[in-house]
């Protein structure tokens, strides 16, 4: 046992040098879905892990808990993952394979966990739709009012209410016995936010945002905002007198969700990364409830949503580590501008347009807002350049000379393309 973990330490230190010496890191993430059966045998594993080290990757992230809730690691707390589509997984220690396979070409490796998502809408699997029916959001849907998430058709992922206090201590739980557990170097929290613009209108979330404000509601939620019908059918959001101090309240309990992760993570382990991966669309991802900025960047100066208080829920001073989805096409802010100029991002209720809607400028604006608060790794979705793989090497040069790193979203679409030496000839063209 002992042995066991001074070598343990001995890989962590070598890791860590390892990264203070790469100007910039590049990170790949692994879907803990998409990549089911290949991730499935431990030579496997190894293979893949040596393939993004040849590539050039630095780092990877490791999904350890997927929307659907389940763990992939014998937990004591959540449900483990053994099956997927179909296909039992043999059994082996899924999570050390990785870890030691990273060990030996001198890669970080972090924990992902989908925090605040507890069931997978396709398959109808996860604790929001047997053991914690209790804990799904309400939302407010255009035409039929607050229906639970898990009765909205087509509802592919299956968010709780951030705001519950059960939900929250469930997921600190978690973190903090992987963190426990496994020799991780750092920990990343996805999807910590509410489902969007229409989450969560809860009677407990109601009572709550009361508490806040010191006030009763007489009409809710239209005191909150109203789904009003135009002549075509259309639903439009008209926003009622408590629009923007809700907007700050879900701010708040998302913050305070982040300082006692980053808490639970760091008294556990103190030498252990803290970071988040969101979508690099900050003007609307008010909707989420997440504000990722630093507290020194005032959004009230730029933003009618914003109250005064809001900047107060930036959480990029708290962060290790933060990563941003600029999930686009055009890669230039030249390129935008000749575009259409709109964009429907994936968290979105309406149409946005910005220049922060290309990679260039999603990098550029992030820098801006965090106000070098936390490193700025900008991150790519493979897909979105599958036609074009000379478009995906000119956004990784632009993320990497935009950036303080990389993150390629996801291992599965390199694979998938066999897109190994574009990946290589992208990341290998900056010089660093």
């Amino acid at each position: 046992m002992k042995k066991t973990l001074i070598l343990t330490c001995i890989f962590l230190f070598i890791g860590l040098a390892a990264f203070s010496a790469t100007v910039k890191p590049k990170v790949m993430w692994l879907d803990c879905s998409a990549n089911w059966e290949r991730f499935s045998y431990p030579d496997s594993i190894k293979y893949y892990v040596e393939k993004c080290h040849n590539a050039g990757i630095t780092d990877l992230i490791l999904d350890l808990k997927g929307t659907s809730g389940e763990v992939l690691y014998p937990s004591k707390i959540a449900p483990q993952k053994k099956e997927w589509k179909g296909f039992v997984r043999p059994d082996f220690d899924f999570v050390n394979t990785f870890i030691f396979s990273a060990r030996k070409y001198n890669m970080r490796i972090f924990a992902a966990f989908n925090i605040f998502c507890e069931g997978h809408g396709i398959f109808r699997r996860g604790i929001v739709y047997d053991t914690h029916k209790d804990w799904q959001s309400i939302n407010y849907v255009p035409g039929k009012g607050l229906v639970p998430l898990t009765e909205i058709k087509g509802k592919a992922t299956g968010f709780t209410n951030p705001a519950l206090p059960e939900v929250q201590e469930y997921e600190l739980s978690i973190l903090k016995e992987v963190v426990q557990n496994y020799t991780f170097d750092g920990i990343i929290i996805d999807r910590a936010r509410y489902d969007g613009i229409q989450s969560d209108f809860s009677d407990f979330s109601r009572n709550l945002f009361e508490k806040y404000i010191g006030k009763k509601l007489l009409r809710f939620p239209e005191d909150i905002y109203e789904w009003v019908a135009d002549e075509k059918g259309n639903y439009n959001k008209v926003n009622g007198p408590f629009f923007n101090q809700w907007i700050e309240w879900r701010a708040s309990v998302i913050y305070n969700f982040f300082v006692k992760a980053r808490k639970t993570v760091k008294s556990t382990k103190s030498n252990v990364l803290f970071g988040t991966y969101t979508g690099a669309w900050y003007p609307s991802y008010y909707e989420v409830g997440a504000n990722w900025a630093s507290k020194k960047y005032d959004p009230s100066k730029d933003f009618d949503w914003a109250t005064k208080r809001y900047r107060k829920y930036g959480y990029a001073d708290i962060l290790d580590v933060y990563m941003n989805g600029n999930y686009y096409w055009n890669v230039s802010l030249e390129e935008y501008r000749n575009s259409k100029g709109v964009y429907k991002n994936e968290t979105d209720s309406e149409i946005s347009k910005g220049e922060h809607l290309c990679v260039e400028g999603g990098c550029i604006y992030s820098k801006k807002i965090l106000k070098g608060a936390v490193p700025l790794y900008g991150s790519l979705y493979v897909e979105d350049y599958k036609k074009d793989k000379e478009q995906f090497k000119r956004a990784i040069k632009m993320t990497l000379e935009k950036s303080d790193g990389l993150m390629i979203f996801d291992v599965v679409h390199i694979i998938n393309n066999n897109w190994w030496n574009s990946l290589a000839e992208g990341m290998s063209s900056v010089d660093q």
